[in-house]
């Protein structure tokens, strides 16, 4: 009985200290790129790793393709005598990479438009992967923009 009266008292600490730092992420990434959070799909967490990926400085990538790149979605070419296809770098940063698949995937079960285009992209023959790979590299790209080009925040209306 101790034994679980010890584990209990620890799982509510640590459960208090989850809710805390959760919070605490939240306003960061808030702050931080609000923008970026209000993306369709895109968690505190998933902000937070590619904000990470991005650094201090996300001037200092020079184009869409290069934040692809150090993400680990880009395109590598994977063909072979007459077969010409692409499969995604191997390198780049797992953490944002992984948070590039995490939005991926919500976008597929709950985004109207990238589920017409995921079933758009199966007809012409694309293997689910070969579609994930596409929307990897779509989602670097609309992030990239967000991270170094914010969209200006709209000027509220004054009282008269």
């Amino acid at each position: 009985m101790l034994a679980l009266r010890t584990l209990a008292g620890r799982h509510q600490a640590l459960s208090a200290e989850i809710d805390s730092l959760t919070s605490e992420l939240d306003r960061l990434t808030a702050t931080a790129a609000p923008s970026l959070v209000a993306l369709f799909g895109v968690g505190q967490d998933s902000a937070a790793a590619l904000l990470v990926a991005a650094g201090d400085n996300p001037g200092r990538l020079r184009s869409d393709a290069a934040f692809a790149a150090l993400c680990g979605a880009c395109p590598v070419q994977a063909s072979s005598g007459k077969t010409v296809r692409h499969r995604l770098n191997r390198g780049g940063d797992r953490r944002a990479n992984n948070a590039l698949w995490r939005i991926a995937l919500v976008r597929m079960h709950c985004h109207p438009p990238t589920r017409a285009y995921v079933e758009r992209r199966t007809k012409q023959g694309l293997s689910k992967l070969d579609i994930l790979r596409c929307l990897k590299r779509y989602i670097a790209r609309e992030v990239y923009h967000h991270l170094t080009d914010p969209p200006a925040p709209t000027p509220a209306a004054c009282p008269k």
